[in-house]
């Protein structure tokens, strides 16, 4: 990238809505209980859809989830069980889950999604059974499917519309869309009273700047205008600051400002902590 691209990234970061936060110091020792409040700023590349991957892990939900622990629990899906030869499935939802228009999630929703993602190859049957609960036939045994269904691009949508464009989407998740300029940034809004209060969604907004130099990225983050940056080396940070490095500083994917809060394991499936930094980091 050429010096004069490398200005305009840095007048693009430092003017624009999703970097103009106050400089607030980010030093301070963390507790060890997450916290609410807060604006988390993320600086990420413009490969790979990075602003995409944290916009759907913050404004949609799937029916399953795996914890960066490795653990499996339900997230809109409340219950599910399976025949003994594990071919078919009964999944029951969630009751007054909302998508960020008001409107109810039904199991309608639920099999509309599924038959626009194509999931899973194999069925035989998808129908709603209930308002809230639905059943999927396989063509063959799996008892690894509430697993699968928790792959993060399984986004559950109202009507199935889960290709819709960004700026139109309408998901259940912690956070909503206030703005967006399309492979530059976008704020997120944390809704209020949601099913996961008081167990993610701990910042009050999140702000994405797209900046596709990673020299400028760091920079970015070692004079404070961002609080995380998506980086493939230390180069710019180490002995320049007070800075965590994720996985390792040998093998980086993130840096953070150690004021930022960060899970006690941080999910490996996909990038930024599973599309999920949104509602799982907090500010400290």
């Amino acid at each position: 990238m050429s010096r004069i691209d490398r200005k305009i990234d840095r007048r693009a970061l430092f003017t624009s809505g999703a970097a103009a936060a106050l400089l607030a110091a980010t030093g301070a020792s963390l507790d060890a209980a997450p916290r609410r409040g807060g604006t988390l700023r993320l600086a990420v590349p413009r490969d790979g859809d990075m602003m995409g991957v944290v916009a759907r892990g913050a404004l949609f939900d799937t029916l399953t989830e795996v914890g960066p622990d490795g653990v499996l629990k339900g997230e809109l899906a409340e219950a599910w069980r399976s025949s003994p030869d594990a071919r078919v499935w009964h999944f029951a939802l969630r009751s007054n889950v909302t998508f960020h228009d008001g409107s109810r999630l039904t199991s309608e929703d639920v099999v509309a999604s599924l038959l626009a993602h194509d999931f899973p190859r194999d069925r035989l049957g998808l129908k709603a059974t209930g308002e809230l609960t639905l059943q999927l036939e396989l063509a063959t045994p799996n008892g690894d499917l509430p697993y699968l269904l928790a792959d993060p691009s399984l986004i559950i949508a109202q009507n199935g519309l889960v290709a819709a464009p960004l700026r139109e989407a309408n998901g259940t998740g912690l956070y909503r869309l206030e703005r967006l300029q399309e492979g530059r940034q976008m704020r997120l809004v944390r809704v209020n009273k949601h099913y996961k209060d008081d167990q993610a969604g701990w910042a009050d907004r999140v702000d994405v700047v797209v900046i596709p130099d990673a020299a400028v990225r760091a920079e970015a983050l070692r004079d404070g205008f961002v609080d995380v940056a998506a980086l493939p080396e230390p180069k710019g940070l180490l002995k320049r600051g007070d800075f965590t490095y994720h996985p390792s500083a040998q093998n980086m994917a993130l840096a953070t400002h150690k004021g930022i809060g960060l899970p006690r394991k941080i999910g490996t499936r996909a990038p930024l902590d599973d599309g999920r930094i949104a509602e799982r980091w907090w500010v400290g």
